[in-house]
């Protein structure tokens, strides 16, 4: 089936590098669907908008090396969530993003009710800042809660990280396999996978999955 062009509206990424789903929650066999290029299941596409669309990272970045400059991903952020997947797709070792803010933590609520079949046998790693207001630390409780009882293994790191180049590198030094942040920080992301794409601290098992 033919997708709509106006679900990519927002994105400068190329249109036949995209590819819109609209499932309710991600099937089993979705590695396997994304990978092989099969056309996704459509249900209700009438209807509703895409909950996630994907492309292939390096072909993703073949086009951002044929730009002068990095160019943003989306000109105009959307609700619908993008995911990069390199080499191949994985959710074996997951580290998750939260910034202490309520859309960081709505991000990682709606990627687990999405993903739940796919990350009963993840290991998950979560980075949250050194400092949490009183206010918020529930929100992180809760949120630590729900990846514990999503995941087989979780891990809770805090660091001061101000740049998404700071995930990158973590990301890649400890072999995750996917990255679960925001979009807000797609532009610099962009440059930072300008820079190291096919460069030696390359490292092509790190998908990103980017929210709002």
């Amino acid at each position: 089936m033919q997708v709509k062009t106006n679900s990519f509206g927002h994105f400068e990424i190329p249109e036949n590098l995209l590819k819109a789903h609209y499932y309710e929650q991600i099937p089993m066999d979705f590695y396997e669907r994304v990978s092989s290029q099969v056309t996704p299941i459509v249900e209700n596409s009438e209807k509703q908008s895409p909950l996630l669309i994907t492309a292939n990272l390096p072909k993703v970045l073949d086009w951002l090396h044929d730009q002068d400059q990095p160019s943003v991903l989306e000109n105009h952020v959307c609700d619908i969530p993008l995911l990069l997947y390199d080499h191949e797709l994985s959710t074996e070792k997951i580290l998750f993003h939260y910034d202490g803010t309520p859309p960081s933590a709505r991000i990682i609520k709606n990627f687990i009710t999405l993903f739940l079949p796919l990350i009963r046998e993840s290991q998950a790693t979560i980075i949250s800042p050194c400092f949490i207001p009183k206010s918020k630390q529930a929100e992180e409780q809760e949120l630590i809660q729900l990846i514990t009882n999503s995941t087989k293994e979780t891990s809770f790191i805090k660091f001061n990280f101000t740049k998404i180049g700071d995930f990158w590198s973590y990301a890649t030094k400890n072999k995750c396999t996917l990255l679960v942040t925001t979009k807000n920080y797609q532009a610099e992301l962009a440059k930072v996978l300008f820079l190291f794409y096919k460069g030696e601290r390359w490292y092509d098992q790190l998908s990103f999955y980017l929210a709002k």
